[in-house]
């Protein structure tokens, strides 16, 4: 059994035994909107499972998961990380630890002695303890945030986490009229059609869990922008989803640098219809980067 002993706290191999204590800690981290995580959502990330960023998950070598336990024996963190088959880059999976700085910087600091490798990564995409948080929320989490910096990783602002409570029918926007369709990944798409019968408008929304859906997309043809089919297609998603159930929705906005267009737009849009910010999701390097 691998151990290393920092600041007073010294890392382990996950056990079954350590079930409780985990959850306890990755639930005291979840963010407004979230599931509750259960023993099935840690099963799937420590066995290198997600539904979101799937693709990502299978390139990656078998995850190893560590908890940081204090001197009395009792579970403090825990961090999940792995090294990406085609590459020479090591992955920081998932890391809680009631944001407590000394346990931050001990994981961060086993974790990239483990990986050994030059190439660091950390926050890059979605577990499965989470329904598509791909990154780290730097508000809730200026622990771990501090902790990544310390140990010389260098944070990039990609993603906006937005949510919106859902009241009446009524007060939600009007909807287009676009039927719902079940798409493989189990998610809804609506779609509004042009003359030609081509789409020009498309939204696609997860059903709730725990009473929170997900506005996962919308996408308008430039043709046809301006003439108020975004706020439309808003309206009919989330009339949807309280059809469905859900008494609230996020969104994830990819507004950082690495984005494809302006989404300045999008975000006075979905400010207009109720949304507001929860956090800013952040991902980390190190060393140079393939």
């Amino acid at each position: 059994m691998n151990r290393m002993a920092t600041a007073a706290v010294t890392m382990r191999s996950y056990e079954g035994g350590d079930e409780a204590a985990v959850l306890g800690i990755v639930n005291e981290d979840r963010l407004p909107g979230q599931p509750v995580v259960t023993a099935g959502m840690l099963g799937e990330a420590l066995a290198g499972r997600s539904e979101i960023d799937a693709g990502w998950w299978e390139q990656l070598a078998p995850p190893r998961t560590d908890v940081a336990v204090d001197a009395s024996g009792r579970v403090v963190g825990v961090v999940s990380y792995a090294v990406l088959r085609a590459a020479e880059v090591g992955f920081i999976l998932w890391l809680h630890c009631r944001e407590d700085e000394r346990v931050a910087s001990a994981l961060v600091e086993h974790a990239c002695t483990e990986l050994g490798t030059e190439s660091l990564r950390a926050f890059d995409f979605s577990s499965a303890l989470t329904r598509g948080v791909e990154a780290l929320p730097v508000r809730h989490r200026q622990a771990t945030h501090r902790a990544l910096e310390r140990a010389g990783f260098t944070g990039e602002d990609l993603w906006r986490y937005m949510r919106m409570p859902l009241g009446s029918p009524e007060l939600l926007p009007r909807g287009s009229g676009a039927m719902a369709q079940r798409r493989e990944d189990g998610n809804l798409g609506m779609a509004v059609r042009g003359s030609t019968g081509q789409a020009v408008g498309e939204v696609v929304v997860g059903p709730p869990v725990e009473g929170t859906g997900v506005l996962w997309w919308i996408s308008v043809e430039q043709a046809v922008r301006g003439r108020g089919l975004g706020r439309a297609l808003i309206g009919s998603a989330l009339r949807l989803l309280v059809e469905l159930g859900a008494r609230e929705v996020v969104l994830y906005v990819d507004d950082g640098p690495r984005a494809d267009e302006d989404r300045s737009a999008a975000n006075r849009l979905y400010e207009s219809v109720g949304f507001t910010e929860v956090d800013r999701l952040w991902f980390y390097t190190r060393g140079p980067q393939p």
